[in-house]
């Protein structure tokens, strides 16, 4: 019976992996598809800026921005994930990288990339819908009228291509080699530029609603800042009343252009169905956006608190259940719908006039030629239909949790997860890692376990309303003096941390591979450094006792030494 019940578990697992391996085959062969036609598109001169500029230029800008995405994509990765680590473990290692931390998690510069990282995001998807996908009745490569309408109408062609090579392989290779895709100046600029656009207020609108959020969730705005001073707010406040002006300017020209047929939306689509269609796939998208927040958030609380409701369970038992495999799936089919409504909200909301039409409000060539450039989309979606939900989400996600469109957008993202239509980006994230050299974070700082018993452990946060990002750090007192001061339990880990470095230094000695023995030496002398921090430890550790006690009671403690 034990055999025969192995068996069935070993066929079993073989169907399963020969099933994945055929999606990813499969997958892969229509994203070559999708490349062969969206680059035929371009040749003919049968997208926007290939048509009305030169095809050259289209496919130097639609491959520019598409490489700059994936970097955009992983740094987020990368920076949302370092915070709690301690940069001294990786300043010799990755320099780079450390520098960009020391600055990115100063204060509240975190949710200051985050806010303009996500602008970036959806101007470059613009960009790229600008420059790839096709103009109306666009047809190349004889395709049979099914395969056209599929690939083509749909703007299949552009999210598989989009997807698959700028967001998905990226994020799967940064989620685990962090270090190694932030320690680049690449990622250095792509920082600094998000928090430029931060800086600029154009996105400030956004703090508005986050004071209004947290107001209703009542709950205070954590900050990790000083107080600003009287100037400091003249400028903050100044920011948010331009940022709300020019959102409001968005809105009146994109909805004029809408009304008046001057966008590139299909052809014979009614103007009111258009500005109906445009806000709610706004809403679709804030509601992705915001649950994946929720998710997160809900993920760090008791089973009983999350299942307020049946619709909350029947999320919960798909996101958590089945060894929780649901929420990375969820998370590979948010991706597909997400991108998916940008690409239609570019096409909704990009203004288009013909040569005989007058411009939208009667202005200039020169603002004119802005409006098509599709940034002021860009920015509607920004901060109406990503941050603004994010923020909601983060203050009440147990509300978002118990929706019963929720729970059919879970539904949806699960079953295009399960198609396997990306799973082409599993390849493309293996090959990448091979051409890049990454190796997963463990090999140069440990795992949270290994670092916490260094005495480098990773900090904790604090939930707090009005963030993007669910890490807030906190003041903690040490949790090692909340235990009973004990000399023999630090003896026992210097006995044990000698006796490390003592094989490290005797395999250091015997490797003959460079690589291993740099590691090595990189473990060393953290292990030299936890062999200080017992003893700091102890030592505060007793003095800390003896205040608590108030005896000033000496204790006879053994101190080792290396």
């Amino acid at each position: 019976f034990f055999a025969s019940s192995q068996s069935t578990k070993t066929t079993t697992t073989m169907a399963v992996q020969g099933l994945e391996l055929l999606k990813m085959v499969v997958s892969c062969g229509l994203l070559i598809f999708s490349l062969i036609v969206v680059h035929a598109l371009i040749i003919d001169e049968q997208t926007n800026l290939s048509e009305n500029v030169h095809p050259a230029l289209a496919a130097v800008a639609l491959w520019g921005a598409l490489i700059w995405l994936s970097m955009v994509e992983g740094s987020q990765a990368s920076m949302v994930g370092l915070p709690p680590v301690d940069i001294e473990l990786y300043r010799e290692s990755h320099p780079i990288a450390a520098k960009i931390c020391e600055r990115g998690h100063k204060g509240d510069n975190l949710d200051r990339y985050l806010m303009g990282r996500q602008f970036m995001v959806l101007a470059l998807v613009f960009v790229i819908n600008m420059s790839g996908a096709p103009i109306a009745d666009a047809d190349v490569l004889n395709l049979p009228t099914p395969l056209a309408n599929c690939f083509l109408k749909s703007g299949l062609a552009m999210i598989l291509f989009t997807c698959m090579i700028g967001q998905l392989n990226t994020q799967v290779n940064a989620s685990h080699c962090m270090l190694d895709y932030l320690n680049d100046h690449f990622a250095t600029f792509t920082v600094w530029v998000a928090m430029g656009i931060e800086a600029s207020g154009l996105l400030h609108a956004s703090y508005l609603i986050q004071m209004i959020v947290a107001k209703l969730a009542g709950k205070p705005v954590e900050s990790n800042e000083e107080p600003r001073d009287a100037f400091g707010n003249i400028c903050y406040w100044g920011k948010i009343v331009f940022s709300c002006a020019f959102l409001i300017f968005a809105f009146t020209v994109t909805l004029s252009a809408l009304f008046d047929g001057k966008t590139t939306m299909w052809e014979g689509v009614p103007t009111v169905i258009a500005v109906i269609f445009f806000f709610g796939l706004m809403s679709v998208v804030g509601m992705l956006e915001g649950m994946q927040i929720a998710f997160f958030a809900v993920a760090k609380i008791t089973e009983e608190e999350r299942n307020a409701n049946v619709w909350a369970k029947w999320a919960c038992e798909l996101l958590f259940g089945n060894g929780g495999r649901g929420l990375p799936g969820f998370m590979i089919g948010r991706q597909l719908c997400v991108v998916s409504c940008f690409f239609v909200i570019a096409r909704v909301t990009t203004v288009d006039i013909e040569d005989d039409e007058d411009n939208v409000l009667g202005v200039g060539d020169g603002a004119q030629k802005f409006f098509e450039t599709g940034l002021l989309g860009a920015l509607i979606t920004t901060i109406v239909a990503s941050i603004a939900w994010q923020l909601v989400a983060g203050a009440f996600p147990l509300t978002f949790l118990g929706n019963p469109i929720t729970y059919g957008l879970l539904r949806i993202c699960l079953f295009l997860e399960a198609t396997g239509i990306c799973s082409g980006a599993w390849a493309l994230a293996a090959l990448h890692k091979s051409i890049a050299g990454f190796q997963k974070d463990e090999v140069y700082i440990g795992t949270a376990e290994e670092r916490a018993a260094l005495g480098r452990g990773d900090k904790s946060g604090a939930d707090g309303a009005g963030h993007v990002t669910g890490f807030v750090p906190a003041g903690q007192e040490n949790p090692l003096y909340k235990e009973k001061y004990n000399p023999s339990s630090y003896s026992e880990q210097r006995a044990m941390t000698l006796t490390k470095i003592a094989k490290m230094r005797a395999e250091i000695k015997e490797t003959e591979d460079g690589d291993h023995k740099e590691s090595l030496e990189t473990h060393l002398k953290l292990e030299i450094e936890h062999l200080k921090t017992i003893n700091t430890q102890q030592e505060e550790h007793e003095a800390h006792e003896q205040e608590r006690l108030g005896t000033g009671k000496e204790y006879d403690t053994e101190q080792d030494e290396a």
